[in-house]
């Protein structure tokens, strides 16, 4: 029994080491791209995927400079909308 268990926790740890791991693949038009354990994917040659990279880190400094959206809830205001920190709306403290 003791054995038993000690091959189910070595199996189940190979597992989730595996999961962290980018995966290798080819795309239907021959680009060979990397699946990253995080749902993203980017391209193999490195030339493409620092562009990649810089666009992907350019999308996450606009998420995290929007405002609103308190707890993934309600819409989120980004830089560039009319609303984006437009201060009160009541025209007594104008």
């Amino acid at each position: 029994m003791r054995a038993a268990v000690v091959l189910l926790g070595i199996f189940f740890s190979t597992v989730s080491l595996a999961e962290d791991a980018a995966i290798e693949a080819t795309t239907a038009a021959g680009e060979r791209v990397r699946l990253l354990p995080n749902g993203r994917w980017e391209y193999a040659d490195q030339k493409k995927a620092e562009v990649q990279r810089a666009a992907a880190r350019a999308e996450t400094d606009r998420e995290q400079r929007a405002q609103g959206g308190l707890f993934g809830i309600g819409r989120k205001v980004y830089e560039g909308d009319k609303d984006y920190n437009r201060g009160t709306l009541n025209p007594a403290k104008r």
